[in-house]
């Protein structure tokens, strides 16, 4: 800046517009509802107030909320949300539920922090990609907020460590199902109902028309339920139930006194709604239970029971929500509570048998891989990197409804990647990690697909996969974790990848993770390290013959590798270089000569054409190139079009 007028003219105009200021949306927040039968706990629900309202002292306020499977920690953390919107308004209660996390550990401290951004607001595209990131983001928002932070089901002390404010109007309630984490923080258990208030909870879900069977059960409801009301609820809407015509075994089983295992309320509860359900529901929730599943849909108890008529699974997975065997998602998904999903799979193997349990699960693994081959396809129908159309007319036909049944199965597919591998079923689980491409390519789930990913080329190398499918896997490896700004680990999962390409001799695959080498590279701003990889990915490349694989491809990989060039040269400074290559590859990407135009990619290196243009001085030509690739965008672009109106900006100062 001080031999250049002009880069000090431009630094001193990014100094006074300032950065850009992150908002969140206050409609984001909330609390969910409290149960209604919600009895007593008020001497809980003091100390959480206490802590809330207690003199702050430089000590942050944080709680850990924690107790035995079913003993109510999410409903008193709920109640607790409603009983104090005086301190934290209802737009500044954010709740983060971690239970339909893909593995048994739950998320990773990044996407528990995207998971919280998200509920606080944030646009995705304002979404740091590295942890550090978003950790700073989130002091950012919360500085000098009152705001309640409910982190519930949390599995591990590091989901929850970078959460702990540093503000004293921030509340972090920290919720634990089962024995507490080791938080240095204020732990509050939620301890067992007295018979009091255990009778007071019955009373209210059994309703007053059945107070006279109440009087006579009530004595071994209590004894059965030692205070627990995930219990209390299922035998008070089994006595509900045994006063109507519902149910398919509620007078039967009150009457002869079928009395599930006393030593384990829960269990109990879950034995009690099960005699609610007619026979075949209770197969489909027990082999459904098998799997683990974040999500269940129609198609996936379908698939587990083995039913031809997703209609008739529909309407089992319905009535079991009614009894609470599952809990309603948006769009006819369920999920089971994990203490409610290990009776329900343990019940299976001793009632179906191995052979019957394990069947249920390959029928799962094989109707998500159906489901999903066919969406990868649509979502990239001409990408090398996803298999073929298979023979499935009823597929996703358009990028948007590939991309939609992606996103809605991604926590499935990753848990069914470890389920084929527990279950030997190697190729179904390579295959489901791959057919994720385009959901981390086209839909930034970076977070999401990075367990699946991560447990596939683990698979490889154990199983000695092909080196052509394990080169691929670990380049969508290489390239989330590029993404994520984890360039260590990326540089290391892209050199891994073009060693199983060269073993596998796949130029196309070799070159194309060489040139991820080179994007890793220059997002460490090592120009010179990335032009030396793009100029050896072009290499690679040109080594394709006519009727080779990939000679098809050849040219569009070619224009790519060359808009990446341009980007290195200005880089390093050599602008009038970097002008060449860019207006190059533009001209290719506007389609001539019998080619598809790729609007995108025409947008991005017009983009990058602006920024050399710049550089070079011509920033009249440089704004021009700015309108062409603003006109070539779609709003769904939000983030690139933010970046050109900001390029914009310099370009007006530097042509006054």
């Amino acid at each position: 800046m001080a031999r250049d007028p002009r880069q000090a003219a431009e630094w001193a105009l990014l100094i006074e517009s300032g950065p850009e200021q992150v908002t969140m949306a206050s409609s984001r927040g909330g609390m969910p509802p409290a149960p209604w039968a919600f009895t007593n706990h008020q001497k809980t629900l003091k100390r959480l107030m206490g802590e809330a309202t207690r003199p702050w002292e430089g000590r942050p306020r944080v709680v850990l909320l924690s107790g035995p499977p079913g003993s109510g920690t999410t409903a008193v953390a709920m109640r607790f949300g409603a009983e104090s919107r005086d301190c934290f308004p209802e737009d500044r209660q954010f709740y983060v539920d971690l239970r339909d996390a893909a593995g048994e550990n739950g998320p990773e401290p990044a996407a528990v922090l995207l998971r919280l951004l998200r509920k606080m607001g944030v646009d995705p595209a304002d979404v740091p990609p590295t942890e550090a990131g978003r950790e700073q983001l989130y002091r950012q928002l919360t500085a000098g907020l009152r705001a309640l932070v409910v982190i519930d089901h949390v599995t591990s002390l590091a989901q929850v460590r970078g959460l702990v404010p540093a503000t004293p109007d921030v509340f972090l309630l920290v919720v634990v199902s089962g024995p507490p984490l080791l938080l240095d923080a204020e732990r509050v258990p939620v301890p067992p109902l007295s018979d009091r208030y255990a009778k007071q909870m019955v009373r209210k879900i059994a309703g007053p028309e059945n107070a006279a069977r109440l009087k006579a059960q009530l004595p071994a409801v209590l004894d059965r339920c030692q205070g627990n009301p995930l219990a209390l609820r299922a035998e008070a809407l089994m006595l509900a139930g045994a006063g109507s015509d519902s149910g398919h075994g509620a007078v039967q089983g009150v009457e002869q006194g079928a009395e599930p295992q006393r030593q384990d309320p829960v269990r109990g509860a879950v034995a009690h709604a099960s005699l609610r359900l007619a026979p075949a529901a209770v197969r489909l929730c027990r082999l459904t239970a098998l799997g683990g599943w974040p999500s269940v849909s129609a198609v996936i108890a379908a698939a587990a029971a083995g039913l031809d008529d997703e209609s008739e699974a529909a309407r089992m997975l319905a009535e079991a929500a009614d009894v609470e065997l599952l809990e309603r998602l948006p769009d006819a998904r369920y999920r089971f509570r994990p203490e409610i999903r290990r009776p329900l799979a343990d019940t299976a193997a001793l009632e179906y048998g191995v052979q019957e349990c394990s069947d249920a699960v390959a029928r799962v693994l094989d109707t998500l891989l159906n489901r999903v081959l066919p969406a990868a396809h649509a979502a990239l129908r001409t990408s090398w990197r996803t298999e073929p159309a298979p023979p499935f007319p009823d597929g996703p036909r358009t990028e948007s409804e590939g991309i939609t049944v992606l996103a809605a199965e991604v926590g499935n597919i990753v848990r069914a990647v470890s389920l084929a591998e527990d279950h030997r079923r190697i190729s179904t689980a390579l295959r489901l990690a791959r057919a994720l491409w385009p959901l981390q390519l086209k839909a930034g789930h970076w977070d999401e697909v990075l367990p699946a990913l991560r447990a596939a080329t683990r698979c490889a190398d154990e199983n000695e996969a092909d080196p052509r499918t394990a080169g691929a896997l670990y380049f969508q490896l290489a390239h989330c974790l590029n993404e994520l700004g984890r360039w260590e680990q990326a540089n290391r999962a892209a050199r891994t990848a073009v060693r199983h390409e060269r073993a596998a001799g796949h130029l196309r695959g070799e070159a194309s993770s060489v040139e991820l080498l080179g994007l890793v590279s220059l997002n460490r701003w090592l120009y010179e390290e990335a032009y030396e990889r793009f100029a050896e990915a072009e290499g690679i490349y040109r080594r394709i013959t006519s009727g080779q694989e990939g000679a098809a491809d050849l040219p569009r990989a070619l224009a790519l590798v060359e808009r990446h060039q341009g980007r290195v040269l200005r880089g390093m400074g050599r602008l009038d270089e970097s002008r060449r290559c860019l207006e190059s590859a533009a001209d290719f990407f506007t389609g001539a000569e019998g080619r598809p135009a790729e609007p995108y990619n025409q947008a991005r290196t017009l983009t990058d054409l602006a920024e050399t243009l710049h550089g070079i001085g011509d920033d009249a030509e440089a704004l021009k190139k700015i309108t062409d690739a603003e006109a070539l965008l779609t709003p769904e672009a939000a983030p690139h079009l933010r970046y050109l109106a900001g390029l914009r900006r310099r370009c007006e100062a530097g042509a006054r």
